[in-house]
């Protein structure tokens, strides 16, 4: 039996000479914990983090060199026709799937939305906690991009979740990921198409929204919506027919997993018949569809100002779960940024293992 392969995204590091005259965001001196002393920080290096060099200075990094352009290396097309990509692709640690008391897999009624990481990152044998992440990797992030990825995350909800079933064109697909990510979506699910079908390639629509998503890939509507309900979500799929309901007429403050399909074909029969409800978007001309993308788009930007109006916001993390997401995103910004956090996980352990031989003596 497959299982679902999960992807977080990002970047490749970008190893270039660093020319600006820029002033840095930051003087980074020192650090306030004690595990923050890294020998390769000297201010000379410092100042090349953030883009400025002193007078006179000629030298390279491949270390946070931040830019406003994400690499576009891992692109749709990559990562849905290349699953061996996705194991180095993880970050924080994730959950296991929830059992009830009964001893059944699911979420059960009442229960908490889902929320898929731990507040931990494995670097080899050392654990390293989300505070941590921040802290560590804070000064490496220019200011402007900061702001961006708190607003980001402040605006994030796992309440709501998008499942794309049999595209076969990379252009809807990575459309359908740039209308998530704009409209705070992050768990993005792909159930694959006929393996007789072959995507037709489009590597530029989305903008490298996959990098920011949550993407989970599945092999048939059975084992997504399975593990769907055992997080508690409902499966609303979109068709039209006489048991459809107008996405007007539905409440989004529920945990909602939206269901579009084939662009030729809809959705299958067998995710028709698997799902809880069938919605549709009312159409007032003469054609009776949208192109899947703009149908996806459209119902997640409906579902996102019907939670803002019963919620008073979309996004509904937890002060620890914001958290969480943050150093998730900070993991994800540049890969630089995991050398950097394993550097740190070393000197941690280097540390822990110096206090317990002196508590030996």
């Amino acid at each position: 039996m497959s299982t679902s392969k999960t992807l977080a995204f990002s970047s490749l590091a970008i190893h270039k000479t660093v020319k600006s005259p820029s002033p840095p965001f930051h003087q980074i001196t020192s650090f306030s914990s004690p595990f923050l002393h890294f020998p390769f920080l000297s201010q000379r290096s410092t100042s090349a983090l953030h883009g400025h060099k002193p007078p006179g200075a000629s030298f390279s990094t491949n270390l946070a060199f931040d830019s406003s352009i994400d690499s576009q290396e891992d692109t749709v097309a990559q990562i849905l026709t290349k699953p061996d990509r996705i194991e180095r692709l993880m970050k924080m640690q994730r959950r296991k799937e929830p059992v009830r008391e009964d001893g059944v897999t699911g979420a059960g009624a009442g229960a908490r939305r889902w929320f898929p990481y731990l507040d931990l990152f494995r670097s080899g044998e050392i654990e390293v906690s989300s505070k941590e992440i921040i802290d560590v990797l804070d000064p490496y992030i220019m200011e402007a991009r900061k702001e961006r990825i708190q607003r980001a995350v402040s605006n994030r909800t796992y309440s709501l979740c998008l499942v794309v079933e049999g595209l076969t064109d990379f252009g809807n697909v990575s459309a359908a990921f740039r209308s998530a990510d704009a409209l705070g979506v992050q768990s993005v699910h792909v159930i694959s198409c006929d393996s007789s079908k072959r995507y037709r390639d489009n590597r530029h629509v989305s903008m490298g929204s996959e990098k920011w998503l949550d993407i989970e890939l599945w092999d048939s509507p059975a084992e997504c919506f399975t593990a769907l309900r055992n997080r508690g979500y409902r499966i609303a799929t979109t068709c039209l027919g006489p048991n459809s309901v107008s996405v007007y007429e539905l409440d989004w403050s529920r945990p909602t997993a939206i269901v579009v399909g084939n662009e030729n074909m809809g959705i299958s029969e067998e995710a028709i018949c698997l799902s809880d409800l069938h919605c549709s978007i009312p159409m007032r001309g003469m054609i009776d569809s949208f192109n899947v993308s703009v149908a996806s788009g459209i119902l997640m930007h409906h579902a996102v100002c019907d939670r803002t109006s019963r919620l008073g916001c979309h996004g509904d993390l937890a002060p620890g779960e914001s958290q969480i997401l943050l150093a998730e995103f900070y993991l994800r910004h540049r890969e630089s940024t995991i050398g950097i956090l394993h550097e740190y996980a070393k000197r941690k352990g280097h540390n822990n293992m110096h206090s317990f031989n002196f508590g030996r003596l």
